[in-house]
């Protein structure tokens, strides 16, 4: 009997404080238990692109490029296993096809779930992942609502912190300038005024 528990992206939620994180929340068939997982800014807009079909920005996104590279070769991307907790990060693998060729590469679950969004793949988590993070409704919701409090995979040192800055202002600038007016007033709802400044900012540059 596989131990891997089927997943569905159920949705994302913004962090009530200043730090432009974000939940994912996936759900567990049949039991329904939710598994919400901290991302970055860049990873939640792919996503959401990919989740609510939002008109494609002008350039593909990192997601869109790999995607289309990987469907250009003919690799098939099967599934994506979230596969191990340790200490408070997730780890995740992509399992993809040519013909009879099966392989396996290692991924952070953002990109990895951005990727299995566009190519309509199952989303998976191993049952001791389930076992060790996974929670009731109400209790999602309270960790929702405050992801930066358990990041998944975003480090604390300065370097992958001026990364994610660089990837967030790269974003904005794929963004159209319909889904940047409903940013900015995503952020300006949740007082992420250092957000709303940088969307603004390319806004006027329009």
């Amino acid at each position: 009997m596989s131990d891997k528990v089927r997943l569905h992206v159920k949705g994302l939620t913004y962090s009530e404080r200043p730090t432009g994180a974000y939940a994912l929340l996936l759900e567990s068939e049949g039991d329904k238990r939710k598994l919400p997982i901290v991302i970055g800014a860049f990873e939640a807009q792919s996503i959401a692109i990919a989740l609510d079909k939002m008109t494609r920005p002008p350039r593909p996104m990192t997601h869109d490029l790999f995607a289309s590279v990987m469907e250009s070769h003919h690799i098939e991307l099967t599934e994506v296993i979230i596969q191990d907790l340790q200490d408070g990060v997730f780890y995740a693998v992509l399992v993809y096809a040519k013909g009879s060729d099966v392989r396996m590469t290692d991924a952070r679950p953002s990109d990895a779930i951005a990727l299995a969004l566009r190519a309509d793949c199952p989303i998976y988590a191993h049952q001791s992942v389930m076992d060790k993070a996974s929670m009731a409704e109400s209790d999602a919701k309270v960790a929702a609502a405050n992801p930066d409090e358990s990041p998944e995979d975003v480090a604390t040192d300065s370097e992958e912190s001026a990364l994610e800055t660089a990837e967030t202002q790269r974003a904005l600038s794929q963004a159209s300038a319909e889904t940047l007016e409903d940013l900015l007033n995503r952020a300006l709802e949740h007082e992420d005024y250092e957000l709303a400044a940088r969307i603004r900012d390319e806004l006027n540059k329009r």
